[in-house]
């Protein structure tokens, strides 16, 4: 990989999102909902949202990344799980920041498989190794990516197991 990192600014950001629903569009492709990937794919999944008029936004929490280049061996759903007999029957939009593995994408597709009309997936960046070939992508790289909202450190930190409730 080496030292060289992507670097996206909000600006850029905001440009990717547009770009993006700007493919989901011609592609004649219209969701009747989005299911962000949390925590990256909350940013993509407003924007896209707003940009393709889709009110129904839902989330479902992943845990792959523990740190920089550091992962679990497996994704792991978080709670609150997500009900399946929301999405029945829906076209669904999965949007997230990166297809790094493709693992956490391919986690969240294969739980929509068989309860959903179609799922495509969106993604900010995707790298060339990862496992799900996405059908919406703004940048393809193999660096390292510095997303804005992750590359600075976190003004607190919370013990592992504290929620904040």
């Amino acid at each position: 990989m080496g030292d060289e990192h992507e670097v996206l600014t909000y600006e850029a950001f905001g440009t990717a999102a547009r770009e993006l629903a700007g493919q989901v569009a011609a592609d004649g492709f219209e969701p009747d909902l989005i299911l962000s990937i949390a925590r990256g794919g909350l940013f993509l999944g407003g924007a896209l949202g707003y940009a393709l008029d889709v009110k129904n936004l839902f989330v479902m929490n992943v845990e792959f990344y523990t740190g920089v280049d550091q992962r679990l061996d497996l994704p792991v759903v978080l709670p609150p799980t997500l009900d399946v007999v929301d999405l029945t029957g829906a076209r669904v939009l999965v949007a997230d920041d990166v297809a790094d593995t493709g693992k956490t994408l391919e986690l969240v597709r294969d739980f929509c498989a068989g309860h959903v009309t179609e799922v495509r997936t969106a993604v900010v960046y995707e790298k060339p190794h990862s496992v799900v070939h996405c059908d919406y992508v703004w940048r393809r790289t193999d660096r390292w990516i510095d997303f804005p909202w992750s590359s600075e450190p976190p003004v607190v930190r919370r013990r592992a197991g504290s929620t904040g409730a």
